[in-house]
């Protein structure tokens, strides 16, 4: 880890890093709040997955989550959302497909299959580098995400419950097999076999038996991809086929963007703080 950035913010400092990743095979950049707290005592962390187009610096300039953070002790682990560089492929007339859309998948397809390991870069490259080199307590992670990153933390809450004590999102792809972001994405990198895509699909995953993490999801209105590409309700549908507890908030004249994000940030850290004091 190689720190190129920091900030004092609200008692703490907003760090930002770069190392060569092994997953993706490239070098990865990085975004750490480390809370006043963090000065004395290790803190728990809350991981945010980024959407479409997005780096780590849409979050960390625009949600205004490190306010809230500091008051509740919590670090924020901000990601990129794909492998970069000049090595990488891309679909540069595309924004659904390549650098900045790495779905958070790891990609079975060539070209994408020897850096887009998005899902294991996440899962365990991050957190373990992260948690060797800065005063996180190993082991209290929670997750968030919006649109493609609340895909991104529903799945890998999903898949590895026993890792995260809470996931949230703001407008998640919440069933990506059924709309055109996902299909595209999820063809490209994973290949023809849908079988295989149900795997990294959350509404799938409920469907076959996945036990979240206490889970809560806040979804605008009005927001423009709704309909077409989110999916909510088949999400929900599969917690309550199971009876599995939910907490879908629909915020009425929402949108997709930041403004909406910022809006709800700190209901969603004082969730997850506390979440993690449990």
């Amino acid at each position: 880890m190689q720190k190129i950035e920091s900030v004092k913010e609200f008692g703490g400092y907003l760090n930002r890093y770069q190392h060569e990743s092994v997953r993706c095979g490239c070098r990865m950049t990085f975004s750490v709040y480390l809370p006043p707290q963090a000065e004395h005592d290790a803190v728990p962390a809350l991981y945010w997955l980024s959407g479409l187009t997005c780096t780590d610096d849409n979050f960390r300039t625009k949600a205004g989550a490190q306010r809230y953070a500091a008051e509740h002790g919590v670090a924020l682990i901000i990601p990129d959302t794909s492998p970069r560089g000049a090595e990488v492929p891309d679909a540069a007339d595309r924004y659904d497909l390549g650098q900045g859309a790495g779905f958070y998948v790891n990609a079975t397809r060539q070209p994408w299959s020897k850096h887009y390991h998005m899902y294991d870069y996440v899962v365990e490259e991050m957190p373990a580098l992260v948690e060797a080199n800065l005063p996180l307590i190993p082991g209290l992670r929670s997750i968030s995400g919006h649109s493609m990153g609340g895909h991104g933390a529903l799945i890998v809450a999903l898949r590895n419950p026993q890792a995260y004590r809470s996931v949230s999102a703001f407008a998640p792809i919440c069933n990506p097999l059924q709309c055109s972001w996902g299909e595209g994405c999820f063809g490209a990198y994973l290949g023809d076999d849908k079988s295989t895509w149900e795997s990294w699909d959350a509404t799938c995953l409920i469907d076959a038996g996945a036990q979240p993490p206490p889970l809560m999801i806040d979804q605008g209105t009005a927001d423009e991809f709704l309909a077409e590409q989110l999916f909510p309700q088949n999400l929900q549908a599969a917690c309550e086929a199971r009876s599995l507890p939910l907490t879908l908030r629909l915020q009425p004249g929402y949108d997709h963007s930041y403004h909406f994000i910022a809006s709800f940030i700190g209901e969603h850290i004082a969730w997850h703080a506390e979440a993690l004091r449990r």
